[in-house]
């Protein structure tokens, strides 16, 4: 069965362009509008105008990492219901935890399918 998101907003925050394309080329086709994002601060700066409606945000990154930018996003009150997912090469308790302070929604172990990705959409956003 495809998918279809149409209209869905997505950003994809992560240093590596790789997955970054990977991300948008599904998503895409699914039907979403991708915004993508290198960094935290690249992210900060595209939030207030894209208005996204789920945001995936890799863990470590240069200047701003993961962490730091979920809080930020967690912390403005015009973006806190927006559910943020993390993204991260460590399968860590430790991890999945610190996400959740922050304020997660969702944690995907890369490389992530293309199944755990619509999974995610699915659950926290077309309901």
């Amino acid at each position: 069965m495809e998918e279809n998101f149409d209209g869905l907003k997505v950003m994809v925050i992560d240093d590596s362009k790789t997955i970054r394309r990977t991300a948008e080329t599904l998503l895409q086709k699914a039907g979403c509008t991708v915004i993508t994002a290198m960094d935290g601060f690249d992210a900060l700066a595209k939030i207030a105008d894209t208005n996204p409606d789920i945001i995936f945000v890799d863990i470590m990154m240069p200047r701003l990492d993961g962490y730091q930018t979920c809080a930020l996003i967690k912390n403005n009150s015009a973006f806190k219901s927006t559910p943020v997912i993390m993204l991260s090469s460590k399968d860590g308790l430790f991890d999945k935890a610190k996400g959740r302070i922050v304020g997660s929604d969702e944690y995907l172990t890369k490389p992530f399918s293309k199944e755990e990705l619509f999974s995610a959409i699915r659950q926290y956003v077309k309901s």
